[in-house]
Protein backbone atom coordinates (compact mmCIF):
# COMPACT_ATOMS: atom_id res chain seq x y z
CA UNK A 1 0.00 0.00 0.00
CA UNK A 2 0.84 3.37 -0.44
CA UNK A 3 1.95 5.37 2.37
CA UNK A 4 -0.31 9.07 2.86
CA UNK A 5 1.70 11.41 3.14
CA UNK A 6 -1.22 13.82 3.32
CA UNK A 7 -1.37 13.66 7.02
CA UNK A 8 1.91 14.60 7.33
CA UNK A 9 1.76 17.30 5.05
CA UNK A 10 -1.71 19.02 5.76
CA UNK A 11 -2.88 17.98 9.27
CA UNK A 12 0.02 20.02 10.63
CA UNK A 13 -1.58 23.05 8.73
CA UNK A 14 -4.66 22.22 10.84
CA UNK A 15 -2.89 22.86 14.00
CA UNK A 16 -1.52 26.12 12.65
CA UNK A 17 -4.68 27.62 11.49
CA UNK A 18 -6.05 27.10 14.77
CA UNK A 19 -8.33 23.85 14.31
CA UNK A 20 -6.30 21.40 16.58
CA UNK A 21 -5.25 21.57 19.84
CA UNK A 22 -4.47 17.76 21.58
CA UNK A 23 -1.37 16.71 21.14
CA UNK A 24 -0.76 12.99 20.20
CA UNK A 25 0.37 10.73 23.09
CA UNK A 26 3.63 9.74 23.65
CA UNK A 27 4.05 6.14 23.31
CA UNK A 28 4.79 4.70 26.91
CA UNK A 29 7.99 3.16 27.93
CA UNK A 30 8.99 -0.48 28.50
CA UNK A 31 7.84 -1.63 32.02
CA UNK A 32 11.05 -1.52 34.30
CA UNK A 33 9.89 -3.10 37.46
CA UNK A 34 6.90 -5.59 38.42
CA UNK A 35 3.40 -3.57 38.94
CA UNK A 36 0.72 -5.19 41.32
CA UNK A 37 -2.68 -3.83 40.77
CA UNK A 38 -4.67 -4.31 43.79
CA UNK A 39 -8.32 -3.95 45.77
CA UNK A 40 -9.94 -4.35 42.40
CA UNK A 41 -12.74 -6.43 40.75
CA UNK A 42 -10.89 -8.69 38.30
CA UNK A 43 -12.86 -10.06 35.34
CA UNK A 44 -10.97 -12.70 33.35
CA UNK A 45 -13.25 -13.07 30.48
CA UNK A 46 -13.10 -16.89 31.19
CA UNK A 47 -16.85 -16.30 32.85
CA UNK A 48 -15.06 -15.53 36.53
CA UNK A 49 -14.73 -12.79 38.25
CA UNK A 50 -12.88 -12.08 41.57
CA UNK A 51 -13.68 -9.51 44.01
CA UNK A 52 -11.08 -7.48 45.90
CA UNK A 53 -8.41 -9.23 43.71
CA UNK A 54 -4.56 -8.23 42.73
CA UNK A 55 -2.94 -9.24 39.39
CA UNK A 56 0.90 -8.80 39.34
CA UNK A 57 3.02 -8.47 35.88
CA UNK A 58 6.59 -8.37 35.40
CA UNK A 59 8.33 -7.92 31.58
CA UNK A 60 4.91 -7.36 30.17
CA UNK A 61 3.00 -10.94 31.55
CA UNK A 62 0.94 -11.44 34.01
CA UNK A 63 3.02 -13.57 36.52
CA UNK A 64 0.03 -13.79 39.37
CA UNK A 65 -3.56 -13.46 39.80
CA UNK A 66 -5.51 -13.42 43.54
CA UNK A 67 -6.21 -12.33 46.68
CA UNK A 68 -3.02 -12.48 48.28
CA UNK A 69 -0.15 -12.42 46.08
CA UNK A 70 3.50 -11.28 46.10
CA UNK A 71 4.46 -8.09 46.07
CA UNK A 72 8.25 -8.26 46.78
CA UNK A 73 10.06 -5.68 44.68
CA UNK A 74 6.79 -4.48 43.07
CA UNK A 75 5.06 -1.65 42.28
CA UNK A 76 1.51 -1.67 44.05
CA UNK A 77 -1.28 0.79 42.94
CA UNK A 78 -4.43 0.92 44.32
CA UNK A 79 -7.56 0.74 42.51
CA UNK A 80 -10.08 1.12 45.17
CA UNK A 81 -12.65 -1.44 44.22
CA UNK A 82 -12.39 -0.56 40.02
CA UNK A 83 -13.02 -2.72 37.37
CA UNK A 84 -10.10 -4.96 35.67
CA UNK A 85 -10.49 -5.99 32.63
CA UNK A 86 -8.43 -7.90 29.67
CA UNK A 87 -8.36 -5.20 26.12
CA UNK A 88 -10.55 -5.20 23.87
CA UNK A 89 -10.56 -6.43 20.55
CA UNK A 90 -11.58 -4.84 17.26
CA UNK A 91 -11.74 -6.74 14.72
CA UNK A 92 -12.25 -6.59 10.76
CA UNK A 93 -12.09 -1.85 10.86
CA UNK A 94 -10.42 0.31 8.66
CA UNK A 95 -8.57 1.78 12.15
CA UNK A 96 -5.16 2.97 11.25
CA UNK A 97 -5.50 2.65 7.27
CA UNK A 98 -7.82 5.56 6.90
CA UNK A 99 -8.80 8.98 8.90
CA UNK A 100 -11.06 11.05 7.27
CA UNK A 101 -14.19 9.39 5.34
CA UNK A 102 -14.80 12.93 3.44
CA UNK A 103 -10.87 13.51 2.59
CA UNK A 104 -9.84 10.40 0.02
CA UNK A 105 -6.55 11.67 0.34
CA UNK A 106 -5.93 9.80 3.89
CA UNK A 107 -8.09 6.54 2.84
CA UNK A 108 -5.48 3.79 2.16
CA UNK A 109 -7.75 0.88 2.88
CA UNK A 110 -8.21 -0.20 -0.69
CA UNK A 111 -5.99 -1.06 -4.12
CA UNK A 112 -7.52 -0.96 -7.43
CA UNK A 113 -8.01 -4.41 -9.25
CA UNK A 114 -9.98 -7.27 -7.78
CA UNK A 115 -7.50 -9.84 -6.15
CA UNK A 116 -5.24 -7.99 -3.93
CA UNK A 117 -4.03 -10.61 -1.08
CA UNK A 118 -0.36 -9.00 -1.23
CA UNK A 119 -1.74 -5.86 0.04
CA UNK A 120 -0.54 -5.86 3.89
CA UNK A 121 -2.46 -3.52 6.01
CA UNK A 122 0.25 -3.86 8.43
CA UNK A 123 2.97 -1.49 6.50
CA UNK A 124 0.48 1.12 5.77
CA UNK A 125 -0.74 1.62 9.99
CA UNK A 126 -0.74 4.86 10.96
CA UNK A 127 0.23 4.80 14.59
CA UNK A 128 -0.22 8.97 14.19
CA UNK A 129 -4.01 8.30 13.67
CA UNK A 130 -5.83 11.05 15.91
CA UNK A 131 -8.93 8.25 16.22
CA UNK A 132 -6.65 5.92 17.84
CA UNK A 133 -6.09 7.41 21.33
CA UNK A 134 -10.53 7.97 21.56
CA UNK A 135 -10.52 3.84 21.31
CA UNK A 136 -8.02 3.47 24.24
CA UNK A 137 -9.56 5.67 26.42
CA UNK A 138 -13.02 3.09 25.94
CA UNK A 139 -10.50 0.14 26.34
CA UNK A 140 -9.71 -1.28 22.78
CA UNK A 141 -5.76 -1.30 22.76
CA UNK A 142 -5.75 -3.95 20.22
CA UNK A 143 -7.40 -4.05 16.60
CA UNK A 144 -7.59 -5.96 13.15
CA UNK A 145 -6.63 -3.74 10.64
CA UNK A 146 -8.33 -4.72 7.47
CA UNK A 147 -8.31 -3.96 3.92
CA UNK A 148 -11.48 -3.00 1.82
CA UNK A 149 -12.32 -3.48 -1.35
CA UNK A 150 -12.23 -5.93 -4.96
CA UNK A 151 -13.06 -9.64 -4.68
CA UNK A 152 -10.27 -10.43 -2.40
CA UNK A 153 -9.16 -7.27 -0.54
CA UNK A 154 -5.98 -7.77 0.86
CA UNK A 155 -3.81 -9.46 4.35
CA UNK A 156 -4.78 -7.96 8.03
CA UNK A 157 -2.52 -7.55 10.92
CA UNK A 158 -3.62 -7.63 14.95
CA UNK A 159 -2.03 -4.24 15.64
CA UNK A 160 -1.51 -3.11 19.34
CA UNK A 161 -2.49 0.61 19.52
CA UNK A 162 0.91 1.71 20.81
CA UNK A 163 3.96 2.66 19.63
CA UNK A 164 6.08 5.11 17.21
CA UNK A 165 5.77 3.49 14.04
CA UNK A 166 4.09 -0.07 12.72
CA UNK A 167 6.99 -2.05 13.32
CA UNK A 168 6.65 -1.14 17.18
CA UNK A 169 2.64 -1.78 17.04
CA UNK A 170 2.35 -4.82 14.98
CA UNK A 171 1.11 -7.60 17.57
CA UNK A 172 0.21 -10.53 15.02
CA UNK A 173 1.21 -9.85 11.54
CA UNK A 174 -0.35 -11.22 7.97
CA UNK A 175 -2.82 -13.51 9.56
CA UNK A 176 -5.85 -13.37 7.84
CA UNK A 177 -7.14 -12.75 3.82
CA UNK A 178 -10.20 -11.10 3.31
CA UNK A 179 -12.58 -12.43 0.56
CA UNK A 180 -15.81 -10.09 -0.06
CA UNK A 181 -18.32 -12.85 -1.27
CA UNK A 182 -19.86 -12.48 -4.33
CA UNK A 183 -23.64 -12.44 -3.62
CA UNK A 184 -26.39 -13.63 -6.20
CA UNK A 185 -28.80 -11.38 -5.08
CA UNK A 186 -28.16 -7.35 -3.65
CA UNK A 187 -29.99 -5.37 -1.75
CA UNK A 188 -31.17 -2.71 -3.47
CA UNK A 189 -30.03 1.08 -2.91
CA UNK A 190 -31.46 3.87 -0.29
CA UNK A 191 -34.78 4.42 -1.54
CA UNK A 192 -35.62 0.50 -2.14
CA UNK A 193 -38.61 -1.22 0.11
CA UNK A 194 -36.76 -2.68 2.78
CA UNK A 195 -36.16 -6.04 2.24
CA UNK A 196 -35.86 -6.24 -1.26
CA UNK A 197 -33.49 -7.57 -3.18
CA UNK A 198 -31.86 -7.50 -6.99
CA UNK A 199 -30.09 -9.93 -8.92
CA UNK A 200 -26.92 -9.62 -9.17
CA UNK A 201 -25.94 -9.56 -13.49
CA UNK A 202 -22.57 -10.30 -12.88
CA UNK A 203 -22.26 -13.15 -10.18
CA UNK A 204 -21.39 -15.78 -12.37
CA UNK A 205 -18.57 -13.66 -14.38
CA UNK A 206 -17.36 -12.88 -10.94
CA UNK A 207 -17.65 -16.68 -9.68
CA UNK A 208 -15.73 -17.68 -12.31
CA UNK A 209 -13.12 -15.84 -12.05
CA UNK A 210 -13.10 -16.40 -8.10
CA UNK A 211 -12.68 -20.02 -8.75
CA UNK A 212 -9.62 -19.60 -11.56
CA UNK A 213 -7.93 -17.42 -9.37
CA UNK A 214 -8.16 -20.29 -6.19
CA UNK A 215 -7.77 -22.74 -8.49
CA UNK A 216 -3.98 -21.27 -9.55
CA UNK A 217 -3.45 -20.13 -5.78
CA UNK A 218 -3.70 -23.98 -4.25
CA UNK A 219 -1.38 -25.58 -7.43
CA UNK A 220 0.95 -22.48 -6.45
CA UNK A 221 0.84 -23.43 -3.32
CA UNK A 222 1.79 -27.55 -4.08
CA UNK A 223 4.96 -25.93 -5.94
CA UNK A 224 7.86 -26.06 -2.49
CA UNK A 225 10.52 -24.92 -5.02
CA UNK A 226 12.12 -21.72 -3.58
CA UNK A 227 14.14 -21.68 -6.26
CA UNK A 228 11.15 -20.54 -8.91
CA UNK A 229 10.20 -17.39 -9.55
CA UNK A 230 8.06 -15.50 -6.91
CA UNK A 231 4.46 -14.92 -7.52
CA UNK A 232 3.15 -12.29 -5.04
CA UNK A 233 -0.35 -12.98 -4.81
CA UNK A 234 -0.19 -16.35 -4.85
CA UNK A 235 2.71 -16.24 -1.95
CA UNK A 236 -0.10 -14.30 -0.23
CA UNK A 237 -2.67 -17.49 -0.48
CA UNK A 238 -0.38 -19.55 0.09
CA UNK A 239 -1.21 -19.87 3.99
CA UNK A 240 -4.73 -20.30 3.68
CA UNK A 241 -4.22 -23.76 2.83
CA UNK A 242 -1.17 -24.71 5.09
CA UNK A 243 -3.13 -23.50 8.09
CA UNK A 244 -1.24 -20.14 8.73
CA UNK A 245 -3.63 -17.74 7.55
CA UNK A 246 -7.52 -17.87 8.42
CA UNK A 247 -9.92 -16.89 5.54
CA UNK A 248 -12.12 -14.18 6.37
CA UNK A 249 -15.41 -14.10 4.43
CA UNK A 250 -17.87 -10.89 4.25
CA UNK A 251 -21.31 -12.97 3.97
CA UNK A 252 -24.50 -11.85 4.88
CA UNK A 253 -27.53 -13.65 3.38
CA UNK A 254 -27.67 -16.97 4.45
CA UNK A 255 -27.68 -18.96 0.83
CA UNK A 256 -24.08 -16.63 0.73
CA UNK A 257 -22.79 -18.11 3.86
CA UNK A 258 -23.16 -21.47 3.19
CA UNK A 259 -21.82 -21.46 -0.57
CA UNK A 260 -18.88 -19.67 0.58
CA UNK A 261 -18.05 -22.23 3.35
CA UNK A 262 -18.32 -24.68 0.60
CA UNK A 263 -16.29 -22.92 -1.70
CA UNK A 264 -13.45 -22.35 0.32
CA UNK A 265 -13.87 -26.42 1.94
CA UNK A 266 -13.57 -27.22 -1.69
CA UNK A 267 -10.52 -25.64 -2.20
CA UNK A 268 -8.88 -26.87 0.99
CA UNK A 269 -8.84 -23.64 3.02
CA UNK A 270 -8.12 -25.07 6.60
CA UNK A 271 -9.43 -22.03 9.01
CA UNK A 272 -12.39 -20.00 8.15
CA UNK A 273 -14.46 -17.10 9.58
CA UNK A 274 -17.58 -15.57 8.56
CA UNK A 275 -17.46 -11.68 8.85
CA UNK A 276 -21.23 -10.04 8.43
CA UNK A 277 -23.65 -12.73 9.24
CA UNK A 278 -26.67 -11.13 9.49
CA UNK A 279 -28.78 -14.50 8.60
CA UNK A 280 -26.35 -16.64 10.42
CA UNK A 281 -29.30 -17.70 12.98
CA UNK A 282 -30.99 -19.16 9.65
CA UNK A 283 -27.93 -21.28 8.65
CA UNK A 284 -26.71 -22.10 12.50
CA UNK A 285 -26.67 -26.11 11.89
CA UNK A 286 -24.57 -25.79 9.32
CA UNK A 287 -22.51 -23.12 10.73
CA UNK A 288 -22.12 -25.66 13.88
CA UNK A 289 -21.69 -28.86 11.57
CA UNK A 290 -18.70 -27.20 10.08
CA UNK A 291 -17.12 -25.30 13.08
CA UNK A 292 -17.44 -21.87 11.29
CA UNK A 293 -17.11 -18.74 13.85
CA UNK A 294 -18.71 -15.42 13.35
CA UNK A 295 -18.07 -11.50 13.81
CA UNK A 296 -21.31 -10.42 13.97
CA UNK A 297 -21.78 -6.22 12.22
CA UNK A 298 -24.03 -3.80 13.42
CA UNK A 299 -25.15 -4.90 15.98
CA UNK A 300 -26.71 -1.19 16.48
CA UNK A 301 -29.55 -1.86 13.41
CA UNK A 302 -32.66 -2.65 12.27
CA UNK A 303 -33.79 -6.08 10.96
CA UNK A 304 -33.32 -6.24 7.10
CA UNK A 305 -36.73 -8.22 6.56
CA UNK A 306 -39.96 -6.84 7.58
CA UNK A 307 -41.63 -10.20 9.07
CA UNK A 308 -38.39 -10.18 11.64
CA UNK A 309 -37.97 -9.58 15.11
CA UNK A 310 -37.36 -6.02 15.79
CA UNK A 311 -34.75 -6.84 18.40
CA UNK A 312 -33.46 -9.27 16.52
CA UNK A 313 -30.23 -7.60 15.52
CA UNK A 314 -29.54 -7.28 19.43
CA UNK A 315 -30.56 -11.03 20.74
CA UNK A 316 -28.37 -12.32 18.23
CA UNK A 317 -25.18 -12.95 20.08
CA UNK A 318 -27.39 -14.83 22.28
CA UNK A 319 -29.16 -16.83 19.69
CA UNK A 320 -26.15 -18.09 18.26
CA UNK A 321 -24.46 -18.90 21.53
CA UNK A 322 -27.55 -21.02 22.52
CA UNK A 323 -26.99 -22.99 19.05
CA UNK A 324 -23.30 -23.41 20.04
CA UNK A 325 -21.50 -21.10 17.76
CA UNK A 326 -18.20 -19.16 18.85
CA UNK A 327 -19.48 -15.49 18.05
CA UNK A 328 -17.34 -12.32 18.25
CA UNK A 329 -18.31 -8.65 17.48
CA UNK A 330 -16.94 -5.97 14.93
CA UNK A 331 -18.84 -2.29 14.69
CA UNK A 332 -19.20 -2.35 11.11
CA UNK A 333 -18.26 -4.97 8.39
CA UNK A 334 -18.02 -1.46 6.30
CA UNK A 335 -16.87 1.39 8.88
CA UNK A 336 -14.42 3.33 6.17
CA UNK A 337 -15.18 5.84 8.94
CA UNK A 338 -13.67 4.20 12.10
CA UNK A 339 -14.33 7.75 14.71
CA UNK A 340 -17.07 5.30 15.53
CA UNK A 341 -15.16 2.69 16.50
CA UNK A 342 -14.90 3.18 19.91
CA UNK A 343 -18.35 2.46 20.73
CA UNK A 344 -17.68 -1.55 20.60
CA UNK A 345 -17.85 -1.96 24.18
CA UNK A 346 -21.53 -0.90 24.08
CA UNK A 347 -22.64 -3.07 21.58
CA UNK A 348 -21.56 -5.85 23.82
CA UNK A 349 -23.88 -4.26 26.39
CA UNK A 350 -26.36 -4.75 24.20
CA UNK A 351 -25.80 -7.69 23.88
CA UNK A 352 -25.76 -8.35 27.81
CA UNK A 353 -29.48 -6.53 27.92
CA UNK A 354 -31.07 -8.95 25.09
CA UNK A 355 -29.87 -12.52 26.43
CA UNK A 356 -26.30 -12.68 27.28
CA UNK A 357 -25.17 -12.11 31.02
CA UNK A 358 -22.51 -9.51 31.12
CA UNK A 359 -19.79 -12.17 31.36
CA UNK A 360 -20.49 -13.84 28.38
CA UNK A 361 -21.09 -10.14 26.74
CA UNK A 362 -17.53 -9.20 27.64
CA UNK A 363 -16.64 -12.40 25.82
CA UNK A 364 -17.61 -11.35 22.25
CA UNK A 365 -15.46 -8.54 22.73
CA UNK A 366 -12.14 -10.05 24.02
CA UNK A 367 -11.32 -13.89 24.73
CA UNK A 368 -14.20 -15.00 22.14
CA UNK A 369 -12.43 -12.66 19.25
CA UNK A 370 -9.32 -13.67 20.39
CA UNK A 371 -10.04 -17.27 19.68
CA UNK A 372 -11.21 -16.52 16.30
CA UNK A 373 -8.19 -14.28 15.62
CA UNK A 374 -5.75 -16.88 16.72
CA UNK A 375 -4.22 -14.86 19.53
CA UNK A 376 -6.43 -16.41 22.15
CA UNK A 377 -2.21 -17.66 23.83
CA UNK A 378 -1.50 -14.29 24.08
CA UNK A 379 -4.79 -11.80 24.95
CA UNK A 380 -7.98 -12.12 25.58
CA UNK A 381 -8.22 -13.06 29.20
CA UNK A 382 -6.83 -12.43 32.20
CA UNK A 383 -4.60 -15.17 32.87
CA UNK A 384 -0.59 -16.11 33.95
CA UNK A 385 1.45 -16.44 31.33
CA UNK A 386 -0.53 -14.41 29.18
CA UNK A 387 0.46 -10.34 27.87
CA UNK A 388 -0.17 -7.76 30.51
CA UNK A 389 -2.56 -5.61 27.96
CA UNK A 390 -5.70 -5.09 29.98
CA UNK A 391 -7.75 -1.87 31.57
CA UNK A 392 -9.27 -0.35 34.87
CA UNK A 393 -12.58 1.13 34.65
CA UNK A 394 -14.00 2.57 37.51
CA UNK A 395 -17.22 1.58 36.31
CA UNK A 396 -18.45 -1.20 33.77
CA UNK A 397 -17.06 -1.08 30.66
CA UNK A 398 -19.77 -2.61 29.02
CA UNK A 399 -22.10 0.39 29.95
CA UNK A 400 -21.65 4.13 28.51
CA UNK A 401 -23.21 5.47 31.08
CA UNK A 402 -20.59 4.30 34.04
CA UNK A 403 -17.44 3.52 31.66
CA UNK A 404 -14.68 5.30 32.28
CA UNK A 405 -10.94 3.92 31.77
CA UNK A 406 -8.90 5.55 34.40
CA UNK A 407 -5.89 3.45 33.59
CA UNK A 408 -4.29 1.08 30.40
CA UNK A 409 -1.04 -1.25 29.98
CA UNK A 410 -0.14 -2.82 26.35
CA UNK A 411 2.40 -5.62 27.76
CA UNK A 412 3.41 -3.67 30.53
CA UNK A 413 3.76 -0.51 29.39
CA UNK A 414 1.21 2.02 31.17
CA UNK A 415 -0.35 4.44 28.47
CA UNK A 416 -0.97 8.14 28.54
CA UNK A 417 -4.81 8.30 28.32
CA UNK A 418 -5.03 11.65 26.75
CA UNK A 419 -6.92 12.20 23.22
CA UNK A 420 -8.32 14.53 20.97
CA UNK A 421 -11.98 14.50 22.76
CA UNK A 422 -10.65 15.02 26.26
CA UNK A 423 -8.41 17.96 25.19
CA UNK A 424 -11.15 19.68 23.90
CA UNK A 425 -13.67 18.59 26.31
CA UNK A 426 -11.23 20.62 29.08
CA UNK A 427 -10.70 23.30 26.42
CA UNK A 428 -14.55 24.21 26.22
CA UNK A 429 -15.71 23.60 29.83
CA UNK A 430 -13.31 26.04 31.03
CA UNK A 431 -14.16 28.81 28.13
CA UNK A 432 -18.38 27.84 29.31
CA UNK A 433 -17.43 27.92 32.69
CA UNK A 434 -16.50 31.94 32.74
Amino acid sequence: MQKILFLMWFLPLWGLGGFSYAQQPIPALPQTKPIILKNAVIHKATGEVLQNGSIRFENGIITEIGTNINANNAEEMDMQGQHIYPSLILPATTLGITEVASLRPTHDYAETGLFNPNVRSLVAFNTDSEISPTLRSNGILLVQSTPRGGLISGTSSVMELEGWNWEDAQHTPDMGIHLNWISSYQRGGFFSPAGKAEKNEKYQEMTTLLEKFFVDAKIYSLNKDNSAPKNLKMEAMRGLFDGSKTLFINASFAKDIIESVQFAQKHQVKKIVIIGGEDALLVSDFLKQNNIPVILARLHRLPYRPEEDVWLPYKLPYLLKQQGILVGLAYDENDVEPMGTRNLPFLAGTASAYGLNKEEALMTVTANTAKILGIQDKVGTLEVGKHATLVVSKGDILDMRTSQVTHAFVRGKKLDLNDKQKELYQRYKKKYQK
